[in-house]
């Protein structure tokens, strides 16, 4: 019996070092996994919105669907040929240009004196601000509606511009004020021992190192206001309508123009998906940034 037990091969677990290499194989295989089917479910539906503008508005609803027959760009033609389409996107760009240059201003140097200066009153503001960021925009709605007729800015840039500021400032803010914390406060020790003043320190030192955070704002603020349905919906008429509300605008009471709709979708999300691939490496970098202190 014992020369049979000897006489066996000796059964040996694998190393450590194996197993965990293996578990990491493993778990990168499904992590590709999991991102693969995620950017599918993200690129799917603009996919389908590519090629149901390419189609006239009788053979969208086909059942089965038919993905590349009757594909024509008439839809795209007949917008760059209605000068009422065109004027969208003016009015999208003016106003989301002009909100996103105030935010930038009043967000830095909100942070900046949020991170650098100890006053009294600083939680209360902050907590204000965080306050306001809390509050859905659709509460909001009637009251900034009683305050712009007031204003006699009603059906106007400025009151819509007014409208987006209040929902842009208050993530902006707490962006930059982060942002800066993360930058060591020996460096306006040291330039303030050299005779710099505030303003020099924040235009000289501190604003060219927190340049993606002041390039995330500016992408998120952008991305905002050129999306922004709600209030655009209410403040706003003929003469100033928005991309949003041209889209809505394709929903007729008797008919829907899908090829028209979808058309505009597409043109629509051009400008912000260029805007966030070109400052890509900013915005990622502006956000993960303020989430560390040191």
């Amino acid at each position: 019996m014992s020369t049979i037990t000897s006489t066996m091969p000796a059964v040996t677990a694998a190393p450590p070092r194996r197993r965990r290499s293996n578990r990491r194989v493993a778990a990168k295989f499904w992590t590709m996994v999991g991102l693969l089917l995620s950017a599918t479910f993200a690129v799917l539906p603009v996919l389908w919105m590519f090629l149901s503008s390419l189609k006239p508005n009788t053979r969208i609803l086909d059942d089965p669907p038919s993905l590349f027959a009757h594909s024509s760009f008439a839809g795209y033609r007949k917008l760059f040929s209605d000068p009422s389409q065109l004027n969208a996107f003016r009015d999208s760009y003016v106003i989301g240009a002009v909100v996103t240059l105030l935010t930038i201003i009043v967000a830095v140097s909100a942070g900046f004196a949020l991170s650098r200066f100890d006053f009294r009153g600083k939680s209360v503001v902050m907590t204000v601000v965080i306050g306001v960021q809390s509050v859905p925009p659709i509460s909001l709605v009637i009251p900034y509606l009683g305050l712009i007729t007031f204003l006699n800015l009603y059906y106007s840039f400025t009151g819509l511009i007014l409208t987006h500021l209040v929902l842009t400032f208050p993530y902006a803010i707490v962006m930059m004020t982060a942002y800066f914390d993360t930058i060591p406060r020996t460096l306006d020790e040291a330039a303030r021992m050299d005779g710099a003043s505030s303003l020099r320190i924040l235009r000289q030192i501190l604003l060219p190192i927190s340049l993606p955070g002041v390039v995330s704002v500016g992408v998120y603020t952008f991305m905002l206001s050129w999306n922004e349905f709600l209030f655009a919906l209410m403040l706003t008429k003929q003469h100033v309508r928005t991309v949003p509300i041209r889209i809505s605008l394709f929903i007729g009471q008797n008919a829907v123009d899908w090829q028209g709709m979808f058309a505009m979708s597409i043109l629509g999300s051009l400008p912000v998906l260029l805007i966030f691939l070109v400052f890509q490496r900013y915005f990622l970098g502006g956000l993960t940034a303020g989430s560390v202190k040191g």
